[in-house]
């Protein structure tokens, strides 16, 4: 079968950059053709055979000039049609695999393959994997960043919402780009193109469900991890929270809560904007931003985990290597999130951006050792869903359903 994945960045950038090449990688192991489509740039490494892509588009820099065509680019790209085509006719995919689109390359892309489609009667299936709520929410998040507040307004296509509120870096005139962008494609119906909906949680599911355009298409199927190896590691005295600092990832409410226990101590890895706030609490080590082997131990290591997220997050890693590392995790009970945990067996639930309810779930976990050295090897029994598995239910998706 014929892959071409269709992702705006093309090298090491986010979640859904690591999808691709892991997901990609995997399909040409199986004996697939993958190829890729998106946005040039000096770090791209992964592409196709006639090295077509579109211009990179650099949001926070360039000319005068083309700060001023960028509105009507990130809604539009004749560009975008032009350059996946010259990839379409030479390629042939069975399967044109979308990630994430909008802005840089837009959904033009979607028309053009529908095009394709039309010209050469190339039944090609034309797969989407949600990473977000972009399609419902112009934000992409359903939370507005200037009040912090989790906001469903757009989901069922109100996308006026979306300027009142400022949603969009707090800026009226890209909230208002935003918003156009949104409404354009909607009024042009051109989801509707789109085959099957993949949805990493069964919460964004349903809020892609609420849009009579996706119902009938949306299919849920966690992220996959790689299994970790079993290994029996000594755990030291402390929790851990490992993620980025920021207001949405409830650090405040974090931060509050140890500043009550501070016979706890607490080591946070990462970085983020509210980094200079971990210093409220003398309990708290901030070991900076980890990653790899470094991280890994301090995740077995750690007594449990945090993940107080405030924001309607949907298959956070964090919250899945906790307990894949043998580390039981308290976590918010928001979004995607309760998916990922079994509350009394590998951790428990609390109340999101309550922090009465996360004090007294950090302390009785802290101070119930039996408690814990049973979750600790309940989860050393977890297993999330592997990258074969993922590969035998895409395939699935793949194949399934005519044109």
């Amino acid at each position: 079968m014929k892959i071409l994945m269709i992702n705006k960045f093309l090298y090491p950038n986010g979640g859904s950059e690591t999808y691709i090449m892991q997901l990609g990688e995997y399909l040409m192991s199986r004996g697939h053709e993958v190829q890729y489509f998106g946005m040039e740039h000096e770090g791209r490494c992964l592409g196709n055979r006639v090295e077509s892509y579109t211009s990179d588009m650099e949001f926070h820099g360039g000319n005068k000039i083309s700060k001023l065509t960028y509105p009507i680019k990130t809604i539009y790209s004749r560009e975008a049609r032009i350059q996946i085509r010259k990839v379409l006719d030479d390629f042939r995919p069975d399967v044109c695999h979308l990630n994430n689109f909008n802005y840089q390359l837009t959904p033009s892309v979607i028309l053009e393959i529908v095009k394709w489609r039309k010209d050469t009667g190339c039944p090609c299936k034309i797969v989407f994997t949600a990473h977000d709520y972009q399609l419902i929410c112009p934000n992409h998040m359903l939370n507005n960043p200037t009040t912090h507040e989790n906001c469903e307004k757009c989901v069922g296509g109100h996308f006026r919402n979306c300027m009142r509120g400022k949603c969009i870096h707090g800026s009226m005139a890209k909230s208002a780009i935003g918003m156009l962008e949104a409404a354009y494609w909607n009024a042009r119906g051109t989801y509707h193109y789109i085959d099957a909906v993949i949805c990493c949680s069964e919460f964004l599911k349903r809020r892609f469900d609420e849009r009579p355009i996706f119902q009938g298409k949306t299919i849920t199927l966690h992220n996959f991890v790689k299994e970790a190896q079993r290994q029996n590691v000594s755990k030291k005295n402390y929790v851990l929270y490992f993620g980025r600092f920021s207001v949405e990832k409830g650090i405040r409410t974090l931060v509050q809560v140890c500043r009550e226990l501070p016979e706890i101590p607490f080591v946070f890895a990462g970085s983020g904007p509210l980094e200079g706030e971990l210093s409220q609490a003398a309990n708290i080590r901030n070991v900076g931003f980890k990653r790899g082997e470094e991280l890994e131990y301090l995740i077995r290591e750690a007594r449990f985990s945090v993940y107080p997220s405030e924001w309607y997050e949907n298959c956070p890693f964090a919250v899945m290597e906790s307990q894949m590392y043998g580390t039981p995790v308290i976590a918010a009970d928001i979004g995607g999130i309760p998916e990922l945990v079994r509350p009394g067996e590998t951790g428990e639930l609390f109340d999101s951006g309550n922090a009465d309810d996360l004090k007294v779930k950090i302390s009785e976990l802290w101070n119930d050792q039996e408690r814990l050295e049973r979750y600790t090897v309940n989860c050393s029994h977890i297993h999330f869903m592997d990258v074969d598995a993922y590969y035998h239910r895409l395939m699935e998706i793949y194949r399934s359903g005519a044109l």
